[in-house]
């Protein structure tokens, strides 16, 4: 069952979801951490006493009754991957933009993250504007240099995101940073399915919808570098810590690479799924 951080009647805190509605985790298991980065940390003593949780209906909440919040708000590090699909990096190609020998990795700023059916901005100096369905990987132990064989170990979890990507600002520098932090451009979510809910993360269809048209629909077994790579390449260089948000890549269909391109607009609706995982859905506003 997924971790779910929330906000209801004023509070915000962790539950665990049961069908359509959650459990409170404050009034079942007052002892664990209050926030799933704290969770994360807490290791394999939190994660025993969170899958003992039981359906109780007195801790129990409408999910139609809660606000679902980014379960991670404020991670120390949003690392992306570029061009880590077969079908993305051929239609890059096709702009003259060859697939890199090595793994690229660009920064989101955290100041970009947001809830999961929050608005997305279009800012007013973007014409731009594009989506990303990606599976986001969350680490869940403080590591270093950690070996492919070993990297699942690694992994607190999953969420869906959107990789909201201000195409005139990526591509003002090879960094991509800007592009890629303006505020709201982080949605995440809904919740936090643990790592041991998931059989196999390379074995997960996911799809974009914008005002209901399929833009994107890729599997994540057809990473060109997969997840256990990723992180094992990342802590070749720096420590990942609990809570460490890694966006995997995303299939062919962005709008860049549309032709005409496609970019949203304010009053659009992006939604990206993953089986297993759940969706996530925002509306595009205008600054």
């Amino acid at each position: 069952m997924p971790l779910v951080h929330f906000s209801h009647d004023g509070r915000a805190g962790l539950g665990k979801l049961f069908g359509d509605h959650v459990v409170d985790l404050a009034s079942v298991a007052p002892r664990l951490p209050g926030t799933v980065t704290e969770f994360l940390a807490a290791g394999d003593a939190a994660l025993e006493a969170f899958h003992r949780v039981e359906d109780k209906a007195a801790a129990a909440i409408s999910l139609a009754d809660v606000r679902l919040l980014p379960p991670v708000p404020h991670p120390e590090k949003y690392l992306g991957i570029g061009m880590n699909y077969r079908d993305h990096a051929a239609e890059a190609a096709k702009a003259g933009v060859a697939t890199p020998p090595f793994q690229v990795w660009f920064n989101k700023q955290v100041s970009c993250i947001t809830g999961p059916f929050d608005d997305v901005v279009k800012p007013k100096v973007s014409e731009k504007l594009d989506y990303e369905a990606e599976l986001a990987v969350v680490i869940g132990r403080r590591c270093r240099h950690v070996s492919v064989e070993d990297a699942r170990s690694a992994i607190g979890g999953y969420m869906v995101a959107n990789d909201v990507s201000a195409r005139d600002w990526q591509l003002r520098t090879p960094t991509h940073t800007l592009g890629k932090s303006f505020d709201t451009h982080g949605p995440i979510g809904p919740w936090l399915v643990l790592d041991d809910e998931i059989e196999d993360p390379h074995a997960l269809d996911l799809r974009m919808y914008v005002n209901g048209e399929e833009r994107q629909h890729g599997n994540t077994g057809d990473m060109i570098h997969n997840i256990y790579e990723q992180i094992a390449y990342l802590s070749t260089v720096m420590t990942l810590k609990p809570g460490d948000i890694l966006a995997t890549g995303t299939p062919g269909g962005v709008g860049v690479a549309l032709n005409p391109p496609r970019f949203v607009q304010a009053g659009d609706v992006m939604r990206v799924e993953i089986d297993g995982i759940g969706h996530i859905e925002n509306r595009v506003v205008a600054e």
